[in-house]
């Protein structure tokens, strides 16, 4: 399914977001995703880290639709734990439309030769490892569900339930969740926890920049420490990501 180009008009997208905002701002995560579902079809996916929170939004999704695309990104510097993860959660909740996309090798090689990008540039290193590989991996769908709280703070401390940026809509179903939530979702479901989470990792991206939380009150303490970085890039505007190369 090719995005309708009406949707890139201000207008048209503004009064859709507004509209959905108005139904849905109080709503439960399920009428969220059944509400995305019944709106964009087969034009809606979600992409998935398969980290420490993911399990929740793959349970809700699997409730409404198991065979809603899911989106995971391989960066080639996941965890193992993580690979393992994405097959344990797949199979267990039956969901049947999971595609791993990757960065382009060519491209890898030109700037990453040696895979040590991350040590010099993490921006560079993010955008050529996750942020390049997502535009294509999104072609043909008109909005994508992403996992995003207002609890995990920084930018996303105002996050809606549904936005429409860089000419698709994003869908946020677990916006007004908090850590608390998580956490009841996870024991009421009995899903099972991504391995790093028992070894004080609660936000899991790639592993030579992410380390433990030393704040328990900022679980994404761990992503980028020491460093001014907050989001990979994947939440960015296009005209606000940094020109990395």
């Amino acid at each position: 399914m090719t995005p309708d180009p009406t949707l890139n008009a201000r207008g048209d997208a503004a009064s859709r977001v507004a509209g959905l905002n108005a139904d849905l701002r109080n709503a439960s995560a399920q009428v969220v995703i059944r509400a995305a579902r019944r709106e964009f079809g087969d034009g809606l996916c979600y992409v998935s880290s398969f980290g420490a929170e993911s399990a929740v939004m793959l349970a809700l999704i699997a409730d409404v639709d198991p065979g809603v695309r899911i989106i995971f990104i391989d960066t080639g510097m996941h965890f193992q734990q993580t690979l393992d993860y994405r097959d344990t959660l797949t199979s267990a909740l039956g969901l049947t439309n999971l595609r791993t996309v990757r960065y382009d090798e060519a491209e890898r090689l030109a700037v990453d030769p040696g895979n040590m990008l991350w040590k010099s540039d993490t921006d560079a290193c993010c955008d050529l490892r996750k942020v390049r590989p997502l535009d294509p991996a999104l072609e043909g769908f008109d909005a994508w569900i992403t996992g995003r709280k207002r609890f995990h703070g920084g930018a996303r401390l105002s996050l809606p339930v549904v936005e429409h940026v860089d000419g698709r809509f994003k869908v946020n179903p677990l916006a007004n969740w908090s850590q608390e939530d998580v956490g009841a979702f996870f024991a009421d479901r009995n899903l099972p926890a991504h391995p790093l989470v028992a070894q004080g990792y609660p936000s899991i991206g790639c592993w030579p920049c992410t380390q433990p939380s030393a704040d328990p009150g900022d679980i994404r303490s761990g992503r980028w420490a020491g460093q001014m970085k907050e989001e990979c890039g994947l939440h960015v505007k296009r005209n606000e990501r940094p020109r990395v190369f």
